[in-house]
């Protein structure tokens, strides 16, 4: 009987071990494996890489999304590292194929204008109603406010009431 008890123990240890094993490695994310001529290529390489967003992803650069999109863009900038273009022409290859979307940080240009700009023009905005409103609140407290004599009659009759 108590062998019995043991023996499902066991095979319920078991079996809950063998599916964190295969929840572990079903979570498990390829590495890219590309050997450079130099470190300073991979490094440049890398760089370059999380300058760059994937344009299958929300928000996230080359080097962190998983996305089959992204890993084909990394193993392209590797390859034109590599192979010696320089940083603009990997951007502007970027650029010319996937759109300004690749970039994390939009040329400043005519059609960028908004990107750059909006936000301080969103500061001065603020900042103006800002001030008009204190401007307001301090003019409103400055000037004095004359009482009606029906106000006046009232506040005598309160101030009596407490003095009593």
């Amino acid at each position: 009987m108590m062998r019995a008890g043991i023996c499902k123990a066991l095979a319920a240890a078991v079996t809950t071990l063998w599916l964190l094993v295969m929840m572990s490695s079903a979570s498990a994310t390829p590495v890219d494996t590309y050997e450079f001529k130099s470190a300073a290529n991979q490094q440049r390489a890398l760089a370059l890489a999380h300058q760059l967003r994937c344009p299958q992803c929300q928000n996230q650069n080359l080097v962190d999304s998983n996305s089959p999109v992204a890993k084909d863009l990394r193993l392209e900038v590797y390859k034109m590292v590599d192979a010696g273009r320089d940083d603009a022409a990997i951007i502007d290859f970027m650029t010319s194929r996937y759109g300004e979307f690749v970039l994390y940080k939009p040329k400043v240009e005519r059609k960028t204008y908004i990107l750059w700009l909006g936000p301080l023009g969103f500061l001065v905005i603020a900042l103006s109603i800002g001030f008009f409103f204190v401007r307001r609140q301090r003019i409103n407290q400055a000037a004095p406010q004359e009482l009606s004599e029906a106000d006046r009659q009232a506040l005598a009759e309160l101030l009596k009431r407490d003095a009593e």
